[in-house]
């Protein structure tokens, strides 16, 4: 049985470049029309193109996000856009709306993946795409493995499932919350999160109010059933994150990785370090975690409850620029100081962690304390490579 994809998301240039070097064999990315994370950076046609070009000069695919759900002036657009893309040479085409798959399936030889905007959580529907040119579907968050295994049996299509980060309480495809509450349509890229938001409930018996994320879903966690995903044949494991920091981009990707190459080489997790990787799993910012609807339907203990936070996430101090013989070339992101401990993330195996004793600027001046935006140089650290992230320790 063969090893999944794994597939991360690349907001950026460098979230791209980070996934491609902790592991991922492919990403997903949005051009600046057509998708539906236009709150991200996205990517210009130039950016595209050095995109493209770098993830296949490390075997890494890219696939773009065309799943907006289109208006006439839009499909007068596309075309141009199309032509652009397939000369870059790109992966596929993620699509939601059936004028724009038909469009694609026509006019050009991108591979279209069919979104997970479109719903399709059934055989049948998978077996209606195929017969309009589509090659993979990615399922909704809430179709379950068992589920999975069956529509991909039934129609011979490759099956794309989210393995870890955000849910989301409404169908896929079918939110329009924000719509409401925002002005801002969530199926044109404008969601605006409005399910994360408190909202205040009353009782009609007792007229009794209270505050209360009810809308709130914990976040997908599927390290703990990956042999399921791998059994039920799934083609591809999708991490959620577009918007996300590129330390989770990097920490996820590593993590997924390590874990798919552990069960090519031994066929079982039964001896893995599943410790490690939860706690790994635990350094990035995310809610409560759950299994969602893997293995059985989600429940109220799969709603999270609480205020958003983000202090459950390990500092990043910065990311290293070049390695040489006696010291590492680093861009600072956040400050450190001589006495810190600092916790290499490799791209590869456990980090390193070591007790920083020096710390000087390009100029070989000693410094005390970072600022960040700027370049140091600290002590050569065993196994560093460039771009390698670098933590801090409490």
């Amino acid at each position: 049985m063969g090893t999944p994809e794994l597939l991360a998301p690349a907001g950026n240039f460098e979230k791209l470049r980070t996934a491609v070097l902790y592991g991922a064999d492919a990403v997903y990315l949005g051009g600046q029309n057509f998708g539906l994370r236009a709150a991200s950076e996205n990517f210009t046609d130039q950016e595209l193109d050095a995109a493209i070009k770098f993830a296949h000069d490390r075997n890494c695919k890219v696939f773009v996000t065309l799943n907006s759900f289109f208006h006439q002036k839009d499909l007068e657009t596309l075309p141009e856009f199309l032509q652009y893309l397939e000369a870059l040479g790109a992966d596929a085409a993620i699509v939601s709306d059936l004028a724009a798959v038909k469009l694609i399936t026509r006019t050009s030889r991108i591979p279209v993946h069919l979104s997970t905007q479109a719903s399709c959580n059934n055989s049948q529907a998978a077996s209606f795409w195929k017969d309009q040119g589509v090659q993979r579907i990615v399922l909704g968050r809430e179709v379950s493995l068992y589920e999975a295994q069956s529509i991909k049996e039934k129609s011979g299509l490759e099956i794309e499932m989210f393995v870890h980060g955000s849910m989301c309480m409404s169908y896929s495809g079918n939110c329009v919350i924000s719509n409401y509450t925002q002005g801002r349509d969530s199926n044109r890229g404008g969601c605006a999160h409005s399910c994360r938001f408190e909202y205040q409930i009353e009782d009609p018996s007792t007229k009794q109010k209270k505050n209360s994320f009810f809308m709130s879903s914990k976040d997908l966690n599927g390290i703990g059933v990956l042999s399921q995903y791998i059994e039920a044949g799934i083609d591809s494991l999708k991490i959620e994150g577009r918007m996300k920091s590129y330390h989770y981009t990097g920490t996820i990707s590593k993590v997924y990785r390590e874990a798919l190459d552990y069960y090519s080489l031994h066929n079982s997790f039964s001896k893995s370090p599943r410790e490690y990787w939860d706690r790994e799993l635990e350094k990035v910012s995310h809610r409560s975690y759950s299994e969602a609807n893997l293995l059985l339907p989600a429940g109220p203990d799969t709603v999270y409850d609480e205020r958003e936070h983000v202090d459950n996430e390990s500092q990043v101090l910065g990311r290293i620029l070049e390695v040489h013989s006696d010291f590492l070339l680093i861009e600072v992101r956040s400050a450190f100081e001589i006495g810190d401990t600092l916790e290499l993330v490799p791209f590869i195996g456990a980090g390193e962690s070591v007790l920083l004793t020096s710390i000087k600027s390009v100029l070989d001046l000693e410094v005390k304390r970072t600022r960040p935006g700027t370049t140091v140089k600290i002590p050569l650290i065993p196994g560093a490579a460039p771009y390698n992230l670098l933590r801090g320790l409490s």
